[in-house]
C-alpha cells in the first residue's frame, strides 16, 4: 500500500480548510442531496464529500451502504488523500490491480472497495485543495467520457457549496 503524500503547501491548505468552517459540523441536506444524486447517476454503493485534515478524511456527506459509521477514516489509507493531489479526475478502475491500493485495508477487508473516482475540491480564495468529491463501489468499473464529465459537474457543485456560509 502506498500512503498519500502531503500537499506541497500543506500548512496553507489546512488554513484554507479551517477557513471554510465545515469540519466536524452536522450533515446538511445540500450535500446529502448531491451525493444521493451521484449514487443514482453512477449506480455505485457510495458517494461522498470529504474534507481532508492533517491526519484524517472526514465525511461532510456520505451516502450509501458502505459509508464508515463514524464519518471519518485515516488519511494514511484514504483514496481521497491521493485524489486531493490530482489535477484532474483520479480514477482507480480496479483497486486489486493497482499496487498503491491492492493491499489497502479498505480493499482487502470490509468494505472491500474495488473502484474509486474522485475530484479535488478547492477553497476559493487560496485555490488549494481541501477535500474531494468521490464515488466508490465494490465492483471494478471503467468510466466513460460522459461519466468523467458528469463527475466533474458534481464536484463543481460540491465545491460551490463548500464556499457558502
Amino acid at each position: 500500500m502506498q500512503a498519500p503524500q502531503g500537499h506541497p503547501a500543506e500548512e496553507d491548505r489546512l488554513v484554507a480548510l479551517e477557513r471554510l468552517g465545515l469540519l466536524n459540523t452536522p450533515q446538511e441536506a445540500r450535500f446529502d442531496e448531491l451525493t444521493k444524486r451521484a449514487m443514482a447517476r453512477f449506480g455505485v454503493r457510495m458517494a461522498a464529500v470529504t474534507l481532508i485534515d492533517r491526519k484524517r478524511e472526514w465525511y461532510k456527506s456520505c451516502c450509501g451502504d458502505i459509508c464508515p459509521p463514524d464519518r471519518e477514516g485515516a488519511r494514511s489509507v484514504s483514496f481521497c488523500g491521493h485524489a486531493l493531489l490530482a489535477n484532474y479526475v483520479f480514477v482507480v478502475a480496479d483497486t486489486l490491480l493497482d499496487p498503491r491500493f491492492a493491499d489497502n485495508p479498505m480493499v482487502v477487508n470490509a468494505p472491500f472497495i474495488r473502484f474509486y473516482a474522485g475530484v479535488a475540491l478547492r477553497e476559493r480564495s487560496s485555490n488549494l485543495p481541501v477535500g474531494v468529491f468521490c464515488i466508490k463501489d465494490t465492483k471494478p468499473r471503467e468510466m466513460t467520457a460522459q461519466d468523467i464529465s458528469d463527475l466533474l459537474d458534481f464536484a463543481k457543485i460540491a465545491e460551490r457549496e463548500l464556499q457558502v456560509k
